[in-house]
């Protein structure tokens, strides 16, 4: 029997007469109500007449056509592969070895690519990997898929095909006659691509290949070459010392090429009861003075004085220095040289200062010393530029002699500080080409912009280091019509062959076959030891000490960890990594000691949407003006000193939002990063985007625990690792035995914990970008980041000691008592000393096995899983963020707007070649949804999933999350605490671990291990 029963789809059908229900049953296809057109619109709104009861009718109408048709879905177009490549499985990553070579960023390498599109970068592990990613290098995959990047050659400002590009240049160069051929290249560190450009220059009796980095190192490769007779840098194994003393090199950052972290990291945990200690003198706050024991700050000027008195007490020389005014510091400095002699071999000296003679004085200091971790036999090929050989290009240029010039690599027109000069003589070259990523400053004004491929859809070869050679390869066929600059040599050259062919030929012999080595990316050779040859070492201390300062304040230029030279300033993961001192992104500034602050009138200040302003001047050097440039106060600027990023102000090949800061390379002057400048305060103030305007932690040593070596080797562990205790039945018990609620067995299965390091950390920033590659995090920008709506799933804290000492503030606020006194003295807690102790602590979602935020989410959209992770269900979320008010660790991040295909948010998810970088295995989340640390739970069931198809258990070291595999150093260890082979179940016993804020039972399943210091 049928039945009579009407089955209805909304409320609506009930009334009989209802003109919707009608127009939608004949309206097969629904179009999208155009309501953003009308509420979107202030003006309409505010103009529109509409009533209460006509505003109901709207509503009614959308909930009626939102519900008939909610069956229907957008149709995404699919296109299946016709042929699929062999090496293709859809959903499986595939790993290419390659290595990252921009002249300024060498790193040996692995891609992760999903059907063909790179979208993270991870480090070869392999023996013989010389570089680890830094968080430039990490973020360059974002590089390759640029809107902004050349897509075809121009021609006079015009598209042009290669074949004309090639026709034009071959006939400028046979017409060059006694003319100059130079082609101006960044370190190529290719022993395949000097063996190219040597060949092609062959042809023209007047070539030269000049070699000019932007941020220069000249000065240490003419010391190592009047040494050594090679034109290199010493390379250094910090992990061989016992003593470290280090005078203006920030070997954590950028100095020499970098990459020295994972050695430094290696000597600074204590093991056995001991660990290096480090004592650094500089002028502005870097990364390395961040970690060090012991921190000096001096003037550039009193740092010569205070290097020749280093060179007099190990080596025995008396030359005649003057003394550095500070008494203490001056004190400080003969301890910290009686302590590097006394290490012996053990003891090892560096030196960032531009300066020659300084250079020159290191090399006699470490070969007194017989240094074990200074190694000039496998010295660094990188930074190999001549600032000499620039000047006189320029000059060469200026007056009419060079005929053709070819560019590779370069961006002159911006990074010279003669800029001016260099688009002089450029007007008078003949030729002049430029193979660029995008038409930049140096690009848009030559005869051809040449459109070069990104390093990921290229061949080359690599050799950082004497004994080391790598290559390079594609991952990704070119995206647009580009050029390798070899392949173009190639064909100018008259040779048939392309650069593969070449390069494969040319491949140094490594004992590998060509697939092994490509498969592995790199391999290591033995190097023959060398001697040191006679040099002028007491001249040069006699010229050193015969250094005079200026009067003015001593300008000290530098990179920053995330923007480094400039390259990727149109990188928006770089634009808004926060500097690891500072706190600041989107921004350079000048950092400016508290007492010179106060003479000049500078200062910063918090308003009242939680902002950072400050103010501005001008810096004047040698009658060159840098105008309306931000000021930080920065606690630890040596008094006398200022610094200056470089890397900012790029106009050229940028997207709008892009072009901040200012172009500090105006004042680079002779290629040298110690300038003498006057300062002047300038009308008006900045806005900054500073992600932490909290700068000391007042006492609060229960976050990050500090001990010294001393009561580490002397003391119980319950002395410097004091555990919280809670009143239980009027009885004090360890917080950690009390639970609110009962718990669960957590030995079954996989349980997940991630250790880290507070000793091994250096605050560098690589695994904030990894986990940007890894997450799909996106970028909101300078005016989101102000109104604190930073999205990083994974922040690093800075904290600055209010004393010298961390312990000394413990001291100070235990001492504090009676309420007026408590209140004058936790207001001076929260200002910096000038000279304070710093301490980095990541912080991301701590995964608390019992964790306030899932009590409190009224959907359930937050869980726990059985493997130690806190879930985020996306599309149950609503967005009520009582879990980020309810977390105490504050690391839950609330998507204000929708960040992906919104011109609001121009940035890499707004255009679909950006958008390739996403990664397929993570969710984009939309607006009104809350995020945060998932501990990469798509990477770890990825690795179950690969042992349980292999037939075997997960290796012992085998589960990684982004930011443990992107940390180089090793402070970040992430594994399964119920496989008992497994490193993390060490380290989490051992006795320096402890959880933050145990003390309120949340349980978490990150762990930190207690700073120690050698102090």
């Amino acid at each position: 029997m049928a039945s009579n029963k009407k089955y209805w789809q909304s409320v609506e059908e009930l009334n009989e007469n209802s003109s919707i229900v009608e127009t939608l049953r004949n309206n097969e296809f629904v179009e999208e109500i155009p309501t953003d057109e009308f509420l979107g619109d202030k003006e309409t709104l505010e103009s529109s007449s509409t009533s209460r009861r006509d505003f109901l009718k709207y509503v009614g109408f959308s909930t009626a056509a939102a519900s008939l048709a909610a069956c229907e879905g957008p149709v995404i177009k699919s296109i299946p592969y016709v042929v699929q490549p062999e090496e293709i499985i859809p959903g499986v990553a595939d790993y290419y070895a390659t290595t990252m070579n921009d002249g300024f960023d060498f790193a040996n390498i692995l891609i992760k690519t999903r059907e063909g599109r790179p979208i993270k970068v991870e480090n070869n592990v392999l023996a013989g990997a010389k570089f680890s990613a830094n968080a430039r290098v990490h973020a360059s995959v974002l590089s390759l898929y640029d809107s902004m990047r050349l897509k075809q050659p121009v021609i006079a400002g015009k598209p042009a095909s290669w074949e004309e590009v090639n026709a034009k240049v071959k006939a400028g160069l046979a017409s060059a006659g006694a003319g100059q051929v130079v082609v101006l290249t960044g370190t190529t560190a290719s022993p395949s691509t000097d063996k190219l450009i040597a060949e092609f220059g062959a042809k023209y009796p007047g070539f030269r290949h000049v070699v000019y980095d932007a941020v220069s190192s000249s000065e240490a490769l003419d010391a190592f070459q009047a040494v050594y007779g090679d034109r290199a840098l010493a390379d250094y194994d910090f992990g061989k010392a016992d003593v470290i003393l280090s005078v203006g090199a920030d070997f954590l950052g950028d100095w020499q090429g970098g990459g020295f972290d994972k050695g430094y990291a290696a000597g600074r945990v204590p093991k056995q009861g001991k660990m290096s200690k480090h004592i650094q003198i500089e002028a502005n706050m870097s990364l390395s003075g961040a970690s060090a024991d012991k921190r000096i700050p001096l003037t550039v000027t009193e740092q010569k004085y205070a290097l020749v008195a280093i060179y007099n007490a190990i080596t025995g020389a008396g030359v005649s220095v003057p003394a550095i005014a500070n008494k203490a510091y001056a004190e400080a400095v003969a301890k910290a040289a009686q302590q590097v002699k006394a290490a012996g071999s053990a003891g090892v000296v560096v030196t960032g200062l531009d300066d020659v003679n300084a250079q020159l004085l290191v090399i006699a200091i470490n070969n007194a010393l017989q240094s074990a971790a200074f190694n000039p036999a496998g010295a660094r090929l990188v930074r190999k530029g001549n600032a000499k050989a620039v000047a006189q290009l320029v000059a060469d240029m200026k007056a009419g002699s060079v005929h053709t010039l070819i560019m590779n690599g370069v961006n002159p027109v911006y990074t010279l500080p003669n800029s001016a000069d260099f688009v002089e003589g450029l007007k008078k070259v003949k030729l002049s080409v430029s193979f660029s990523l995008k038409e930049d400053e140096t690009a848009s004004i030559t005869t051809i912009a040449a459109a070069a491929p990104h390093y990921l859809e290229s061949w080359g070869d690599v050799s950082v280091a004497k004994g080391y050679y790598a290559v390079t390869q594609p991952t990704i066929r070119p995206l647009f019509n580009t050029k390798q600059f070899q392949d173009a040599l190639l064909a100018w050259s008259g040779n048939a062959q392309d650069y593969y062919t070449y390069l494969k030929a040319s491949a140094v012999a490594t004992g590998k076959t060509w697939n092994q080595l490509v498969h592995d990316g790199v391999a290591v050779s033995e190097v023959a030891p060398v001697s040191a040859g006679a040099a002028d070492f007491a001249g040069a201390a006699a010229n050193l000490a015969a250094v005079k300062a200026s009067g003015k304040l001593e300008l000290v230029l530098y990179t920053k960890t995330g923007m480094g030279d400039g390259q990727q300033a149109n990188n928006p993961w770089l634009q808004e990594f926060p500097d690891p001192i500072t706190r600041v992104s989107w921004d350079n500034y000048v950092t400016v000691a508290k007492a010179d602050a106060e003479k000049l009138g500078l200062e910063n200040w918090n308003v009242a949407n939680g902002g950072l302003n400050g103010s501005y001047v001008s810096i004047d050097v040698n009658g060159k003006k840098l105008e309306n440039v931000p000021v930080i106060i920065q606690p630890g600027q040596a008094v006398g000193t200022i610094g200056l990023a470089l890397g900012y102000g790029r106009k050229e090949g940028m997207k709008k939002e892009m072009t901040v800061g200012v172009n500090a390379y105006t004042l680079y002057n002779g290629l040298n990063s110690f300038q003498s400048a006057t300062l002047t305060k300038e009308v008006g103030e900045h806005e900054f985007a500073c992600v932490q305007l909290q700068k000391t932690l007042m006492g609060r040593g229960d976050i990050v625990k500090e001990t010294t070596l001393k009561d580490f080797n002397e003391k119980d562990a319950s002395e410097w690792n004091i555990m919280p205790v809670v009143s239980y039945d009027h009885k004090e018990v360890p917080a950690a035995s009390i639970d609110l609620w009962e718990s669960f067995d957590r030995t079954t299965g996989h349980h997940f914990n991630l250790s880290i390091d507070l000793n091994a950390c250096t605050g560098c920033g690589a695994c904030v970008i990894a986990c940007h590659a890894e997450n799909n995090v996106p970028v909101v920008g300078k005016s989101e980041i102000r109104r604190s709506r930073d999205m990083h799933w994974l922040r690093i804290d800075r904290y600055y000691s209010h004393e010298e000492t961390f312990a000394g503030d413990v001291t100070l606020k235990e001492g504090t008592s009676g309420l007026m006194n408590s209140i004058s003295t936790f207001n001076a807690m929260e200002d910096p000393s000038e000279n304070p102790q710093v301490v980095f602590q990541p912080v991301m979602c701590q995964h608390c096995n019992h964790a306030p935020c899932e009590t409190v989410c009224p959907v359930a959209a937050t869980s726990h899983g059985r493997q130690g992770q806190n879930h985020m269900a996306y599309n149950r979320c609503v967005g009520t963020r009582y879990c980020a008010n309810n977390c105490p660790y504050k690391v839950r991040r609330f998507n204000w707007f929708l960040y992906n295909k919104n011109s609001e948010f121009d940035y890499h998810m707004n255009d679909d070649l950006g958008r390739m970088v996403l990664n397929p295995d993570v969710n984009v989340r939309s607006r009104g949804v809350m995020e945060k640390c998932s501990f990469c739970i798509q990477m770890t069931q990825a690795t179950i999933l690969k042992a349980k198809r292999e037939g075997r258990p997960v290796n012992k070291d085998e589960f990684q999350s982004a930011c443990s595999e992107a940390c180089s150093s090793g402070a970040m260890v992430f594994g399964d605490v119920n496989s008992k082979e497994d490193p993390i179940v060490a380290l989490k016993e051992d006795d320096r671990a402890y959880h933050l804020l145990s003390q309120i039972g949340t349980q978490p399943n990150v762990f930190y291990h207690v700073k120690v210091r050698n102090t």
